[in-house]
């Protein structure tokens, strides 16, 4: 197989560096435009988000990488806490944030794969929930969470933004086998 469609077993994950900033950029910038291609215009902006969004990521949570063939196919940043989201909680969760994959470069699924990697490590980091929440009103992104096992849990008006204005989101969940 060649290298724009790597078999599933050549995808490896790791945690991003500083040398990563760039194609983490890439990789946002390209779903975005994704997103506004499929009439997707509220969730995700070209140039909305530059590498110090995630260095300060890096800092305070943590941004994975996935490589196949020695290139980035996807990513996606853990939080450990999301306040402005989730306001105070009392069960310990992982927060999932930008989950991308580059669709030219990976086959079909890739995403679920980035998904249950990003569960994993919330598990082996001893949390019992994933969260992540989704563009309110973005009924295909709702229905693929859906899809991967999580639940809706409430609603969040006004969440704020980086580089941009408060929106509106799905709060979803998925409890994980302990």
């Amino acid at each position: 197989m060649n290298d724009l469609n790597p078999r599933p077993e050549d995808l490896r994950f790791r945690l991003a560096r500083d040398a990563d900033l760039a194609s983490l950029v890439r990789l946002r910038d390209d779903a975005a435009r994704r997103l506004l291609a499929q009439g997707v215009t509220g969730q995700w902006q070209p140039g909305e988000l530059g590498e110090d969004h995630f260095r300060r990521i890096m800092e305070t949570g943590e941004v994975w990488l996935a490589e196949s063939g020695g290139r980035a196919v996807g990513a996606w940043e853990l939080w450990w806490q999301d306040e402005d989201a989730w306001g105070p909680q009392p069960v310990p969760a992982g927060y999932v944030h930008r989950l991308m994959v580059d669709r030219a470069r990976v086959p079909s699924g890739t995403g679920r794969r980035l998904l249950r990697a990003a569960e994993r490590r919330v598990a082996e980091a001893g949390r019992t929930l994933v969260r992540l929440d989704c563009l309110a009103g973005n009924e295909p992104l709702t229905a693929y969470y859906l899809g991967a096992g999580y639940r809706v849990a409430g609603h969040k008006e006004g969440k704020p933004q980086p580089g941009g204005t408060p929106k509106s989101f799905t709060l979803l969940e998925k409890a994980l086998a302990g």
